[in-house]
């Protein structure tokens, strides 16, 4: 069996010879077109690492005929292929997973191209353009020969280490720190998530996570009396959420600081409860809402300095 980029892998019924599964072959591993092959499914979309059995042929599309298992290779000439990258999203936008960003990352740190990349890691650089631009589950083989080519490890494409304090990846070659205006700022607060509320407490300051809503341009959180986020009641609290980028070294965060009090209001506190988008982390009976109004609202973003 061999194949193109491009081609379809077709798996039948070897009782019916219906068709079961079919896919896209995204990666080659061998140039002769012999399998193994990455395929992307085409009713899940996810791509894996498959060695193809008896009940599986090659749909060439405009290579020719299908090939069957022990069939001769095409003898036409291959078609150019066609950058899977192409199919990123509906709009044309890159949307990458986790693993993708990572192998991005170091290789653009080390000044690699793709096609090096891909040369050392013994796969089709419209493979590794696919993994880098699109959410996608590599096998383990596939993330050996990748950690091999960037001299790094399995565990660190796959964010091991997520227990360690964040920041300690590689900076920026060129960062820039920019201000950001308040409706940036709003944006990226968004309508929930999980924000540090900073308190006086009889102890000291504290900074304590919680999850938070937005309603009507106030930070909203839920809790106990005689907690330590309730201790915000009736004083001027500061309230901040950040986002870290780790495969790109770079970030924002947001600061938020005014007064807090109790939603007092029966409508409001179930207006709030109704429409709340997470229940609290923390677990436990949390029915007393605390509002921050915004009295300043700044951010701040680490980004790539324009070039």
């Amino acid at each position: 069996m061999r194949a193109h980029l491009g081609d379809h892998l077709v798996i039948e019924s070897p009782k019916t010879g219906t068709t079961q599964r079919d896919g896209e072959i995204v990666g080659l591993h061998h140039e002769d077109g012999t399998p193994p092959y990455d395929v992307r499914w085409s009713d899940t979309g996810e791509v894996t690492l498959v060695f193809p059995g008896p009940d599986a042929h090659v749909h060439h599309g405009e290579h020719g005929s299908a090939g069957s298992g022990g069939g001769a290779p095409s003898t036409s000439a291959p078609r150019p292929a066609h950058p899977v990258s192409d199919a990123a999203s509906p709009a044309g936008v890159p949307n990458p997973g986790d693993i993708g960003r990572r192998v991005a990352a170091e290789r653009e740190r080390q000044g690699l191209s793709r096609a090096e990349v891909a040369r050392r890691a013994v796969m089709a650089p419209e493979y590794l353009a696919y993994l880098e631009e699109h959410p996608a589950e590599p096998s383990m083989a596939t993330l050996i020969r990748l950690s091999d080519a960037l001299g790094t490890s399995v565990e660190a494409l796959c964010g091991g280490g997520l227990d360690l304090p964040p920041g300690q990846g590689h900076a920026l070659l060129n960062p820039r720190l920019r201000d950001l205006d308040p409706d940036e700022c709003r944006t990226l607060l968004s309508t929930h998530g999980v924000g540090r509320l900073a308190v006086t407490t009889p102890d000291g300051p504290a900074v304590i996570p919680v999850n938070y809503e937005v309603a009507d341009d106030a930070i909203t959180y839920r809790t106990m009396p005689g907690s330590v986020p309730a201790l915000a009641v009736g004083t001027e609290v500061a309230f901040e959420v950040d986002h870290l980028d780790e495969a790109m070294s770079r970030g924002w965060s947001v600061l938020v600081v005014g007064p807090a009090h109790v939603v007092a209001d029966p409508d409001a506190v179930r207006g709030l409860a109704e429409h709340a988008h997470t229940d609290p982390w923390a677990g436990g009976t949390r029915e007393e809402w605390v509002s921050i109004q915004p009295r300043r609202i700044t951010g701040r973003r680490i980004e790539p300095a324009p070039r």
